[in-house]
């Protein structure tokens, strides 16, 4: 298999990146996506972290993306941890299941302990991100900004105990949060794109919780 380049993102091309994004996410959790938008808003967030903005290549031509941004946990004492969270995380459909996912996941946390981050705490998959070393947070006691233990909040150390006595509640962050209304008059900027409703949405929605799509 070709080798797989990753590198950090350059601003000329933020636009192709945001395409890539697009069509990475459309129609995968909901009808159409917005994480394209979610991505063009995150960079200009004062958490943005420019360093561990990375993209992926191959044969010379961008094929995924991952971003992060800081957060934190609220612990039950009343402290405030810095974390991590990176996302969106898009690869092409045309170089899905070939490791770039893989590679920029593994090449970005490598980096983020390497600027001395301590952990990070995604929502996403479990079945997907148990292999990079991520548990359910509930194991460190972490539940989601309302107060529940969610199976979709993942939570990894990057230094041996960094997530010690951190119980208490996840916060992302007002960097993750998408206005529909803007999102919708961002998407009109792309080329027209149908909306249907998939088995990955479904399947999208029994784990985060939701009423499924019909």
């Amino acid at each position: 298999m070709t080798d797989i380049g990753i590198r950090n993102e350059r601003p000329e091309e933020y636009r192709a990146v945001e395409e890539l994004t697009r069509e990475a996410f459309w129609n995968l959790n909901v009808p159409g996506c917005d994480e394209h938008y979610l991505l063009h808003t995150l960079r200009r967030h004062p958490d943005f972290i420019p360093e561990l903005d990375f993209v992926a290549t191959l044969n010379g031509e961008l094929a995924g993306s991952i971003v992060y941004a800081r957060s934190a946990v609220e612990t039950s004492g009343g402290q405030k941890r810095e974390t991590l969270t990176f996302g969106p995380l898009s690869v092409l459909p045309a170089y899905q299941k070939r490791g770039v996912g893989s590679a920029l996941v593994r090449c970005s946390l490598k980096e983020a302990a390497a600027l001395g981050y301590g952990a990070v705490l995604i929502y996403g998959d479990p079945a997907y991100y148990a292999r990079f070393g991520f548990r359910p947070a509930e194991a460190f006691g972490i539940a989601t900004a309302e107060g529940s233990f969610h199976p979709a909040l993942q939570a990894l150390e990057l230094v041996t105990n960094a997530l010690a006595d951190c119980a208490g509640r996840f916060f992302e962050g007002d960097a993750y949060h998408c206005d529909a209304n803007a999102a919708a008059e961002f998407d009109k900027t792309f080329a027209p794109k149908e909306k249907f409703v998939t088995e990955s949405q479904r399947r999208f929605a029994r784990l985060a919780g939701l009423p499924e799509p019909e």
